[in-house]
């Protein structure tokens, strides 16, 4: 018998508790940066360098973060439910968990790719990181991180809206439903489909859509959230 769909959509919020910073907790800066300059099409375009030494930076410190109990806690719910993970996170806390279907909306920090060849995309490591900037690629190419800058369009958001679409049970976790198109998937959850949205600080959502929400930081919440999906105490 096929299991029933369960898709989930997370951000910052489920990453926070294992101690991965995000530009918005500092009003627009990202460990000192302006966001524009780092994280841009723009801000690539004027100074590569500065970008690739911003994320070397980064993904060593995402090297030393381990996933917490509510990544481990989806994948448990695999063995009740088909789960699809949409992470808005760059961070590959989901994957190390030991989740099987994540899908990246805004790239994947522990990767970069060429600049003349989007196809052509290697996986970072510790003596990646240690001996190179990240800059070339082993076949020689100019590299840009395989990370979805602003100014430019998300190109996994179609598969987003397709998994949504499919979801007997849709959840939000971790987010301030403020960043489109993500925040735009409840709009795609199929008429009577159950929504659970889990955060300390929710946002105000209409009342029609039927959201049960759970006030809780993500490792709180997806215990709540995995009793009441499983049934068990």
């Amino acid at each position: 018998m096929d299991k029933p769909i369960l898709v989930v959509s997370t951000g910052a919020g489920i990453s926070a508790e294992s101690g991965i910073k995000t530009f918005r907790d500092a009003d627009g800066l990202w460990e000192n940066y302006p966001v524009m300059q780092v994280a841009s099409a723009d801000g690539f375009r004027r100074d590569p360098e500065l970008v690739h030494e911003f994320y070397n930076a980064r993904r060593k410190a995402l090297l030393d973060a381990k996933p917490n109990d509510a990544h481990k806690a989806l994948v448990e719910l695999e063995k009740y439910y088909d789960v699809y993970v949409i992470t808005q996170n760059v961070d590959d806390l989901h994957e190390r968990a030991g989740q099987k279907n994540v899908l990246h909306l805004h790239g994947e920090l522990m990767k970069i790719r060429s600049v003349t060849n989007p196809d052509y995309v290697e996986t970072l490591d510790i003596d990646r990181l240690e001996t190179t900037p990240a800059t070339r690629g082993r076949n020689g190419d100019l590299m840009r991180p395989h990370i979805v800058f602003f100014q430019e369009p998300v190109p996994n958001i179609e598969k987003a809206v397709e998994l949504v679409s499919q979801a007997d049970v849709f959840v939000v976790i971790g987010t301030s439903l403020v960043v489109y198109p993500a925040a735009g998937l409840l709009h795609y959850v199929r008429p009577d489909t159950p929504i659970y949205y889990i955060d300390p600080n929710p946002a105000d959502i209409p009342a029609a859509l039927g959201v049960h929400i759970i006030k809780a930081k993500a490792t709180e919440g997806m215990r709540i959230l995995s009793r009441e999906l499983t049934g068990s105490v």
